[in-house]
């Protein structure tokens, strides 16, 4: 589900080697804004036996903060605002704030942590219950602006990860996981991501970095955490349809550049056995921008190096991001009003 690949939630597009496992209590020197008042990191806690904690209700949605010609702006904060809403609405939760008011607080939020790159907005029930239907149907909002690597991935004491350029990708063939009479896939729920841990858990003991699922009819979906095109070899792109996977702000970016630079885009059904005898295949999500798959269950995908199109296309994406094109400026929302220094 594509909030980007979230090994900790670095920048691992253009990563190389292994980033270091830090111990010790620093926490990071942020600020994390919780229902309407900026606390300091260590201080926005819940109790382990909130409702959304123990059943797995919390929704949220990631971005990505970029520096451009304007500041610091966060990348299409409204799709992602309205993706977070949608959740809301898709999991049942009664969450009262507006679009309007969010946007605004994730905004004082970036101002508020200088050197952000990423913002992960939540919403859960904070209070402890007993049934699966909180008494207390108070939501909670949780935004925090920070530096994956050097706030999180840097002071992690766990195992040190090593990331790579482009990844090499295993077919789930046990779970079908896009299943719409479960919960919808375009819900960025907690509860959406244990099944898929458990499949990429194991994959990541056998040697591959990442796991295709699959929908109910056994065609490609989604990773766990980003969405998947492949190329064609007559050179046209190809995404699962809409109606199996999240609706990735950074997959609907790049068929909205493919579209404007005249490259043939659409959304199609795939089979497993079919993804590898592709010219490319590569994936998008917020931290994972565009990233090359060298191979799927061991077989490379075309020569096993990234293909022209996803290069091209991840370079614009970039562009794009840094307030380098005109005709996108749009999708940049400074944290700064504008005027202002």
């Amino acid at each position: 589900m594509a909030d980007g690949i979230e090994r900790g939630e670095g920048d691992f597009r253009r990563a190389a080697g292994t980033f270091p496992s830090v111990s010790g209590p620093g926490a990071p020197e942020r600020q994390i804004w919780v229902d309407g008042a900026l606390v300091p990191w260590e201080q926005a806690t819940v109790h382990v036996l909130s409702h959304s904690l123990q059943r797995g209700s919390l929704i949220f949605d990631y971005m990505s903060v970029h520096t451009t010609p304007r500041g610091a702006a966060v990348f299409r904060l409204r799709e992602h605002v309205e993706r977070f809403l949608r959740s809301a609405e898709l999991v049942g939760l009664p969450l009262e704030r507006g679009r309007e008011e969010l946007e605004a607080a994730i905004l004082d939020t970036v101002r508020a942590n200088p050197g952000a790159k990423s913002v992960k907005v939540s919403a859960y029930l904070p209070s402890i219950e007993v049934d699966v239907v909180p008494m207390d149907e108070r939501v909670s909002v949780a935004i925090a602006a920070y530096d994956p690597k050097a706030d999180v991935i840097d002071k992690s004491a766990g195992r040190p990860v090593a990331w790579r350029g482009a990844v090499r990708l295993f077919v789930e063939k046990q779970r079908r996981n896009r299943r719409n009479d479960i919960l919808a896939p375009q819900a960025k729920v907690a509860a959406n991501y244990t099944s898929p841990m458990a499949a990429k858990w194991a994959a990541r003991r056998a040697g591959y970095d990442e796991i295709v699922l699959v929908d109910e009819d056994g065609f490609v979906a989604e990773t766990p955490t980003a969405n998947l095109f492949w190329v064609e070899r007559g050179g046209v792109l190809r995404t699962p349809p809409a109606e199996r996977v999240l609706l990735g702000v950074t997959r609907q970016s790049i068929l909205e550049i493919a579209k404007h630079d005249g490259i043939d885009a659409a959304e199609a059904r795939i089979r497993p056995e079919e993804l590898a005898r592709q010219a490319e295949v590569f994936l998008t999500g917020t931290t994972a921008g565009v990233l090359p798959v060298e191979s799927i269950d061991g077989a490379p995908v075309g020569d096993g190096k990234p293909g022209p199109l996803g290069q091209r296309l991840g370079a614009r994406l970039r562009e794009i991001q840094a307030g380098g094109d005109p005709a996108f400026a749009h999708w940049l929302a400074p944290a700064e009003p504008q005027g202002r220094g």
